[in-house]
């Protein structure tokens, strides 16, 4: 019998901005990952009414109020599957033994790649679009202790 399917929202980059079409998506998610340029505690606050939520520090929460005391690197394990999660890919530890999903962030665009039996994904900003990106976020969902399937979500730049 196979166990019931978990479905995860990626984001990061929302510098403040904190997309109503966002939120529509990851309501039908149990657990939300934020890979930092959060900038306001208040966006925090909101995402956790929906989900489990992991979040870290990105380079310009350092002066914010209420999300400069996040970590900087976070491991956690989500349906059997191990998450590491930093805002700077590079941040990541050289040790990623049994870390099957590194997420990471502060680029502003989507990258997915799967390097050694590893997940890499950048699920881009969901905030401003910048640097030429798109306005973008992610899901993956798991099932029976692996990654499952890996979802791109483009938002219009335009839209609230």
């Amino acid at each position: 019998m196979s166990e019931k399917e978990i479905r995860i929202a990626v984001l990061s980059d929302s510098h403040g901005w904190l997309r109503r079409c966002v939120i529509r998506e990851v309501q039908d998610c149990s657990h939300i990952l934020h890979a930092g340029d959060i900038i306001r505690e208040s966006d925090l606050d909101e995402l956790a009414l929906y989900g489990q939520l992991y979040a870290v520090r990105g380079n310009n929460d350092w002066w914010m109020q209420g999300v400069r005391d996040l970590a900087g690197v976070l491991r956690f394990r989500i349906g059997g599957v191990n998450f590491l999660m930093v805002h700077d890919r590079m941040d990541v530890p050289r040790d990623l033994n049994g870390v099957d999903v590194v997420v990471y962030g502060h680029s502003h665009r989507y990258s997915e790649e799967t390097k050694d039996g590893r997940l890499w994904l950048n699920p881009g900003s969901c905030g401003r679009a910048r640097f030429g990106g798109d306005v973008t976020m992610a899901k993956i969902t798991l099932q029976n202790g692996r990654v499952n399937r890996v979802i791109r979500i483009d938002f219009d730049p335009d839209e609230e």
